[in-house]
């Protein structure tokens, strides 16, 4: 993966987010869409080694597409100003599909590269389902974020959304009730790209994931509505 060509080009696709210039910077894409493919194929790989559950996800399926979805959207620029990629046992990526916990990673047009593992806004049955595990295995549940790896590299769970008390059916004195608040269940960092190789990028991103494993394990196992 050239990380300089692809941050150099998504810079350029920022200020200039119209067909036309997509069109003719077209052969630039489809080098770096090839490469960022390859990258994402290797990554499933390495994560088989210690998730096996991943070895079946198709790569191809596991990238997103750059082109924006404008049917709600206020804002007419027609590409995302990123790579992506989510790599699930289900080989879906959305968790509107059913996609469930996830191994992602983007790189943006600023030359930041932001890796998470767990469940971004899953759909409101998962989640019901997800904040009833947290309460029926508080001691699982703790080990998670109690995991020394995963709390190195991460932190605490992201708490974007957060509601401010619990929500309906969930008491304020339940296990974990700070956390049966959050609208996700993830574990996100970012860094930037600047100098840093593709070998190098890959190995941050492998090794990152990793350390969300525990989290994703924990998620896999909470039963579907």
């Amino acid at each position: 993966m050239h990380v300089r060509d692809l941050r150099q080009y998504l810079a350029e696709l920022d200020e200039n987010n119209q067909r036309a210039w997509f069109v003719m910077n077209k052969p630039r894409y489809d080098i770096l869409r090839a490469e960022f493919l390859e990258l994402t194929t290797r990554l499933i790989r390495g994560i088989a080694r210690f998730d096996p559950a991943v070895a079946a996800c198709n790569p191809k399926k596991a990238l997103f597409r750059i082109n924006r979805d404008l049917r709600f959207s206020r804002d007419p620029k027609p590409y995302k100003t990123h790579f992506s990629a989510a790599i699930t046992a289900s080989g879906l990526k959305k968790p509107s599909q059913g996609g469930g916990p996830a191994y992602y990673f983007h790189v943006d047009e600023k030359g930041q590269l932001l890796i998470a593992g767990g469940e971004y806004l899953p759909p409101p049955d998962r989640l019901r389902q997800i904040r009833q595990q947290v309460i029926a295995d508080a001691d699982g549940f703790s080990a998670v974020l109690n995991n020394r790896k995963l709390r190195a590299a991460f932190g605490d769970l992201q708490q974007e959304g957060k509601l401010t008390r619990p929500p309906k059916g969930f008491g304020a004195d339940t296990p974990h009730a700070e956390y049966v608040r959050h609208k996700s269940f993830i574990v996100w960092n970012e860094r930037s790209v600047d100098g840093m190789t593709g070998d190098e990028l890959e190995q941050m991103v492998l090794k990152n994931f990793r350390d969300a494993q525990p989290l994703v394990q924990w998620l896999r196992q909470v039963p579907n509505a």
